[in-house]
């Protein structure tokens, strides 16, 4: 099952991303959060590789390599994407507007997509998102319209019917000669005031703060506002403060270089041109304006602002780099490891197997001593009947004491059998032995492996079946073959040396400390089964408290 999730996730990945330094830095950061466990770090550096909406189903493919107990958080940390489109309804008549921003188009490479929402707005009251794709308006599909033309199409009527789906990523695009990049929502940061937010164009900041301000001027006994206005380009539409005077009123109110003026006494800016900007500018001695914050800061920028935003992307690259290489080296240290890991698979492999073959032999030995013994107990028994029976007598001379009759040949193997019977008659008349009182640990297992614990050596009578459940296995979060449960009636049961939370650490001579749950079970079947009236069992006694905190799932 996980290696066809591996395999699945590599087809994925081998689809969606070309770049190949991508698809190793993505392959890296996974082994580095296997190591780590650091679920946030991880999500922020796969944002780095997952950055365009197309993309964004490796997210889902990766979910399946998330361990089960990181996988909420994981859904949490990621974005939520619906597949599934939503319509909403808004009044472009409402005194507060529809109560949203967009930005994108296709003079951009991408689709529209909704950049800001007015708290409390329409937008926001009716379920919209920043990051939805606008898919149609008024029952139109906008896939080939540019941003001018879906603006249009938004005044056509006074109720703007929308279908969206939600993707959770914004467009970033300055100019038309800049790569078209994205942001994700919680990256994006959008603050929106609680009044009226026009449609704007394409404001990208690159991750900056843009906020709606709202400032009132009265320029009665004023020489002016002491601001320049610019129209903006072709692919940021708009216009803009390019220029403040110092101490001038719209200094004091806060207006700064880059601001762009969406709203005057009521007048959208979003599309009128330089000339009709400034009449409405000079209309009135009294003005309400409404600007976002910075939304054309880079149109502005001096020689030396854009070399300290060049200077800061190289730092960014350079950090990238600097993470991808120590992902390399944490790769290469890995490669190794594991392949100490196999090495050490492999020699564990061929020591189970010479075990296997070293066990087999012992038990084919004793299973010829015992049918060795089984044959001359017979003979012996057979001839004691004999001598139990009667015998005619030669003559009626009065009976006398006779010296017993010599011993046949096996008499030696007879006196042994039954001493060993008189033995168990004697042990089960005093009640058997559960320990095995000379049994020294150390002369099967190492000090680690004892690591303090009590370890016995059972010898179970066969008698019915084990009914002994055992879990875990090297390969198990707990490392070890431990009982899980003890039936009752059953030989474990009856014998009573055995609780649950034991480690099985050999059966038979055969040491269980490093096999897996199905090898332990495979032993534990093949001791029972084979021939012989004992099972010998060594364990490592457990407290059941411990246990049962060692075991505990959530």
């Amino acid at each position: 099952m996980e290696r066809k999730v591996a395999r699945e996730f590599r087809h994925k990945v081998e689809l969606l991303i070309d770049n190949e330094a991508e698809k190793d830095y993505l392959y890296d950061v996974l082994r580095m959060y296997h190591q780590s466990m650091d679920l946030p770090v991880l999500v922020g550096d796969l944002k780095l590789v997952i950055n365009e909406p197309n993309r964004l189903p490796l997210f889902d493919a990766i979910r399946p390599l998330i361990p089960l107990k990181h996988q909420v958080e994981y859904d949490q940390l990621t974005p939520k994407r619906s597949r599934k489109l939503k319509e909403v309804r808004l009044d472009r008549t409402h005194p507060e507007g529809l109560g949203l921003s967009v930005r994108g188009g296709l003079e951009f490479g991408c689709g529209l997509f909704i950049s800001q929402i007015v708290k409390d707005g329409q937008a926001g009251n009716v379920g919209l998102q920043v990051g939805d794709e606008i898919v149609r308006i008024n029952g139109y599909s906008i896939s080939s319209c540019i941003h001018e033309e879906v603006i249009n199409l938004i005044k056509t009527k006074k109720t703007v019917s929308l279908k969206v789906r939600h993707v959770g990523m914004i467009p970033v695009k300055s100019s038309s000669d800049e790569p078209l990049k994205w942001q994700f929502v919680d990256q994006f940061v959008s603050e929106s005031g609680e009044k009226k937010n026009s449609v704007a164009g394409m404001a990208s900041l690159g991750g900056k703060e843009i906020k709606e301000k709202k400032v009132f001027l009265s320029l009665v006994g004023t020489k002016g506002m002491g601001i320049s206005i610019s129209s903006g380009p072709t692919q940021k539409p708009g216009i803009y403060i390019s220029n403040v005077k110092p101490g001038s009123l719209s200094a004091e109110v806060g207006l700064q270089v880059g601001d762009q003026i969406v709203e005057v006494n009521g007048v959208d800016f979003t599309n009128v041109d330089h000339k009709e900007a400034v009449r409405v500018l000079k209309s009135s001695r009294s003005l309400t304006i409404t600007v976002l914050t910075g939304a054309g800061s880079e149109l502005f920028m001096t020689d030396e602002e854009k070399l300290a935003v060049e200077a800061r992307r190289e730092l960014e690259r350079q950090e990238l780099m600097h993470q991808k290489k120590v992902a390399l080296e944490t790769n290469k240290i890995i490669k190794e490891q594991q392949e100490k890991e196999r090495m050490r698979k492999m020699e564990n492999s061929q020591k189970v197997a010479e075990e296997d073959e070293r066990y087999r032999k012992e038990m084919e030995i004793i299973e010829a001593t015992e049918r060795k013994h089984n044959r001359e107990w017979e003979e012996d028994w057979g001839s004691r009947e004999k001598s139990k029976g009667p015998s005619p007598a030669p003559s009626p001379s009065p009976p006398s004491h006779s010296p017993p009759p010599p011993k046949p040949r096996s008499s030696a193997a007879e006196a042994d059998t039954i001493e060993e019977e008189e033995e168990e008659e004697e042990e089960g008349r005093e009640g058997f032995q559960k320990y095995v009182d000379d049994f020294d640990p150390y002369s099967m297992f190492t000090p680690e492996q004892i690591a303090g614990r009590d370890v016995r050596l059972l010898r179970i009578k066969k008698n019915g079946q084990l009914d002994l459940a055992v879990e875990g296995g090297i390969d198990s979060p707990l490392g070890k073959l431990v009982v899980s449960a003890v039936y009752e009636g059953g030989s474990a049961d009856k014998h009573g040396g055995v609780v649950a939370g034991d480690e099985i650490m050999a059966v038979n001579g055969k040491i269980l400390t490093d096999v897996t749950l199905t090898e332990g079970q495979n032993a534990l079947t093949r001791a029972w089964n084979s021939g012989g009236d004992w099972i010998d069992l060594v364990i490592a006694v457990s407290p059941p408290k411990e246990y049962e905190d060692e075991v505990t799932f959530f």
